[in-house]
């Protein structure tokens, strides 16, 4: 059996009208009942006559990329071949151009009246002949919905989605042949908003009309007859328009929508002058509807108010079904926590973010149309029916990624974690890397899509999203000589210049290259990433250091001295010179994939030098840094700035370090992705593990046990009362510090590292007790690995490990504690295996168990907290006695049993006695393992 599964085009299935560049990566994945080391590919593409034919080559990876001359407005038929030594077989798809280069001919129309805040267009128009093919390419200033007599055309919203205006407008193309053989009397209907284009956007209050002060729309609707001839229908002069019954919207406003209002007056569109040079085939994958929540609860607060509770946070609108009289006005607001029982908002600023509507008396679904909100709470208020769940639905609106990652662990807390990192990816991958759905912001932050964006495209197929944004940026960079501001679209703000969240100039190309290896997006921004780095070193006060520019610091971070100045306590200069030191890395890595060795050599050069200056500046000769904060040791050991033979005093003092501040994090942004990353790289995977499982303040756990459905801005966004901190800032969906789940793949589960687009996978899991079963996928082209394992499976401590591996991908295995040999499928086997295509089974007992016993070194609340076994350990020693009091454990709880000793001069363990602990310890598993271990037994 030979058998080819899914084909992408440009990371895209079937686009239609999208931008293809004349250069296309054709990537599919396979299934076979056996390996097939000699198989052979092909491609062949027509459109109503042969266009290319790769001919029958040896199947090395599963992609064709190659540059193709495309044509305007053509649609174009793949087929993709695959034959073995018994077996071929092939697989089909399509894609098809958009306008291209090809100028429009339509106009840009409008309404005569600018202050109107729903522009309608309309034509009226006879088809008597069968038409075959129908295509509408249109866009509209600011957000538009076209609708062919009555029915919405497409399914996405929001269209044409977020852009600098002034440089670039999207087209979208919609095939409507369908629709319009269904009768001969047609009406084209554009309605309009001011979405981010004209509506009030942006900080403190926010600035109306950033990049126009007129809705408006073009489009072309090209029609092929079934006897030949065909048509074009512009937007001109002819068309009508009229004001629509949204009578306010804006996307932090949210929507007016007047029902009642008859639209009667209709009179001639006007003919406006703006440009068509701009207008470019669509980079942006849809804003669609991609799943619907119910309501969990009808909840009546103390206040008296009537709220629905979705149970999770998320971002869309709310749909609701009419059952209100003509003339009945409904009020929804949104929030996303409750305070005291009660509805609350606040955390969204200026953000009116609602939706009123007036009734026309009809029983239909009602749903705004040029806004989304962020919420979990929506208040119901203007009803005069009781309110029924059924009644109401949350449509999740996000663009249109399939979701290519999971993990799942034994630990319910864990896994809602990792719930809510996706759940805060949703809500903010819409069209833009936003930093949250909700308030007066919704901006795309570079800084907050660097920081998370190696997470991002493990959870979801990311790629033609950062291409889009990585366009953003682009635009952005060369309307300010190189430098990137701090969003992508700047939306009217100049600032910007800062380490990371400039560096997402370099760094989300490269993190979108690494994970699929298609250069297109390095292709595409390669001169913008030079330029970034060109900039720094023209705006640097330091040669080879990044000085005298502001800085975010280690945004949000708990060191700082000062609790109002959110930088942090790690130094600016430092943070930044590190990133522009691996911005240049990245330049030199993206000119040798691109073939500019000179630009290599020159890039990885000024790379050298700067890690030199940032040592020289930082870092004493015998590797102590003079930076005493996590998140300088953990970039000082992610980016490799320290030599080989110094790491181990590095990691050393960071655990001093943690150890100091309780094995707690006190990272912000910038920190919080590399600590238990380089704790785990650097044979610290224990107290990573620890760092992560910790659920007071501050960690990640902490969040859910409050309550969270997603991840918050702050690690204390709300306090341990239920309360939201005071400080402000407070987003509760904001996904920064959600990063920590690329260590959950690559440690965790085992997903370790890759190479040529997941071609080639090393599955390297670090086990620990806390962890004992497992189980996740990654989807990548190739199609999807999934991975599994259960430690302590019987009393022989066996492990077992399930991997089931797609077609055309090498999976290396790395299994820790093995002795001699392993089982794969009932065979013994070495290691390291190397496995390809099918379902392996591998089991081994470990050179030691996986079983945790206390011991000397752990803190001694940990051991306290053990009755059981502080009953065993008050006889042998009288400080189990001195930490039986409350205040004596809160004051030296933290430290181990050797530290006290030597701390405390009233305290004296013998070496005797400590023999004696010792012994007690080495035996005497920890509660978590002894209840384990009883389950077992009992199974």
């Amino acid at each position: 059996m030979l058998k080819i599964k899914d084909i992408l085009v440009n990371h895209y299935t079937e686009p239609l009208g999208y931008d293809l560049d004349n250069h296309l990566r054709i990537e599919f994945s396979a299934e076979a009942d056996h390996d097939s080391s000699n198989m052979q590919k092909r491609i062949t593409i027509d459109a109503n006559e042969p266009i290319f034919d790769s001919q029958w080559q040896q199947y090395n990876n599963n992609y064709f990329d190659f540059e193709l001359k495309l044509k305007p407005r053509t649609r174009y038929n793949v087929a993709v071949w695959l034959k073995n030594a018994d077996t071929q077989t092939s697989a089909n798809t399509f894609f098809e151009t958009g306008k291209m280069n090809e100028p429009f001919t339509a106009e840009w129309i409008g309404n005569q009246d600018k202050n109107i805040q729903n522009t309608l267009l309309k034509k009226e128009f006879v088809l008597n002949k069968k038409v075959v093919k129908a295509r509408l390419y249109i866009s509209g200033l600011g957000v538009y919905e076209a609708y062919l007599n009555k029915q919405k055309i497409g399914d996405e919203f929001l269209a044409p989605g977020v852009t600098a205006y002034d440089k670039l407008i999207q087209i979208q193309t919609y095939d409507v042949t369908k629709r319009l053989n269904e009768k001969s009397q047609q009406e084209l209907l554009i309605s309009l908003g001011d979405g981010w284009y004209k509506g009030n956007f942006g900080f403190d209050g926010g600035k109306d009309c950033i990049y126009g002060d007129q809705q408006m729309a073009i489009a072309e609707l090209h029609i092929d007859y079934d006897d030949g001839s065909s048509q074009v229908i512009n937007t001109d002069s002819s068309w009508k328009t009229s004001a629509g019954k949204i009578t306010k919207s804006a996307i932090y406003y949210g929507e007016d929508f007047d029902d009642t209002k008859k639209i009667t007056i209709w009179q001639p569109a006007i003919i406006l002058q703006h440009s068509k040079k701009i207008l470019h085939d669509r980079l942006s994958l849809p804003l669609k509807t991609k799943e619907y929540l119910p309501v969990k609860e009808i909840i009546r607060t103390p206040k008296g108010e009537t709220v629905l509770d979705f149970g999770q946070n998320q971002a869309g609108w709310p749909e609701f079904y009419n059952h209100e009289s003509a003339g009945k006005e409904i009020d929804l607001q949104v929030g996303e926590i409750l305070q005291d029982g009660n509805f609350y908002r606040d955390n969204l600023r200026e953000a009116r973010a609602a939706f009123h509507y007036v009734s026309n008396g009809e029983k239909e679904w009602v749903r705004p149309h040029f806004t989304y909100y962020g919420y979990r709470y929506i208040k119901v208020s203007g009803n005069s029916h009781p309110l029924r769940k059924k009644d109401f639905r949350a449509a999740v609106i996000y663009s249109d990624l399939e979701i290519t990652g999971g993990i799942k662990t034994t630990n319910a807390k864990v896994n809602r974690l990792l719930q809510n990192v996706l759940w805060s990816q949703k809500s903010n991958f819409f069209d833009v890397p936003t930093d949250c759905p909700q308030r007066d912001e919704r901006l795309g932050w570079s800084g907050d899509a660097a920081i998370f964006a190696s997470t991002a495209i493990l959870n979801m197929n990311a790629y033609p999203f950062f291409k889009k944004y990585a366009k953003d940026m682009k635009i952005e960079q060369a309307a300010h000589n190189g430098m990137l501001t701090m969003y992508a679209p700047a939306m009217g703000n100049d600032s910007g210049g800062a380490a990371i969240w400039g560096d997402a100039a370099t760094v989300i190309p490269w993190t979108a290259y690494q994970a699929t290896a298609d250069p297109a997006i390095l292709r595409q921004n390669y001169s913008s990433m030079k330029n970034w780095v060109d900039w720094i070193s023209q705006a640097t006060t330091t040669k080879n250091l990044w000085t005298g520019c502001f800085q975010f610091g280690d945004w949000l971070s708990l060191d700082g001295e000062n609790p109002a100045v959110p930088g942090g306590k790690t130094d600016e200069d430092y943070i930044a010179s590190v990133y522009y030191a691996y911005s240049s890395w990245i330049v030199a890595q993206a000119a040798r994939i691109l073939g500019n060795t000179s630009d290599a050599k020159k890039y990885e050069q000024q790379a050298q030098a700067i890690r030199e200056a940032v040592r020289d500046e930082f870092i004493t000769k015998n590797g102590r840094l003079a930076i005493d904060t996590q998140t300088a040791y953990a970039l000082a050991l992610h980016f490799n700035l320290v030599p080989k033979e110094q790491k181990k005093r590095v990691v050393k003092d960071l655990v001093q370090r943690l150890k100091k501040d309780h094995n707690h994090l006190q990272t912000g942004f910038i920190g919080t992705p590399f600590i238990c990353q380089v704790l785990s790289e650097n044979g610290e995977h224990k107290l990573a593990t620890q760092i992560f499982l910790n659920e007071d303040f501050p960690s990640w756990l902490y969040e859910v046990n409050l309550g969270a459905t997603t991840i918050w801005e702050r690690w204390n966004s709300v306090l341990p009362d239920g309360s939201m901190n005071p400080e402000g800032m407070n987003s509760l969906n904001h996904y920064s510090i959600g990063a920590i789940m690329q260590w959950v793949y690559q440690q965790v589960l085992g997903l370790r590292k890759q190479s040529n687009g997941y071609q080639e996978v090393l599955f390297a899991p670090q086990f620990d007790y806390r962890f004992k079963n497992i189980s996740g996928h990654f989807h990548s082209s190739y199609g999807d690995l999934k991975m599994a394992y259960q430690l302590e499976t019987d009393a022989q401590h066996t492990i077992k490990i399930n991997l089931s591996i797609p077609l055309g991908q090498k999976v290396t295995v790395k299994l820790p504690r093995v002795k001699d040999k392993v089982e794969i499928n009932g065979q013994p086997a070495s290691m390291p295996l190397e496995l390809t295509n099918g379902d392996f089974t591998i089991s081994y007992v470990p050179e030691s168990s996986y079983i945790e016993y206390y011991n000397i070194n752990m803190p001694v609340k940990q051991l306290i907290s053990d009755p059981e076994l502080v009953k065993q350990l008050r006889p042998i020693n009288t400080v189990f006695d001195f930490l039986q009091d409350s205040d004596n454990l809160k004051n030296f709880g933290e430290n181990s049993m050797v530290e006290l000793n030597s701390l405390l001069p009233f305290i004296n363990i013998s070496d005797k006695d400590f023999n004696q602990i010792n012994k007690l310890l080495d035996t005497t598993p920890v509660t978590s393992e002894r209840k384990f271990l009883n389950e077992r037994r009992s199974l």
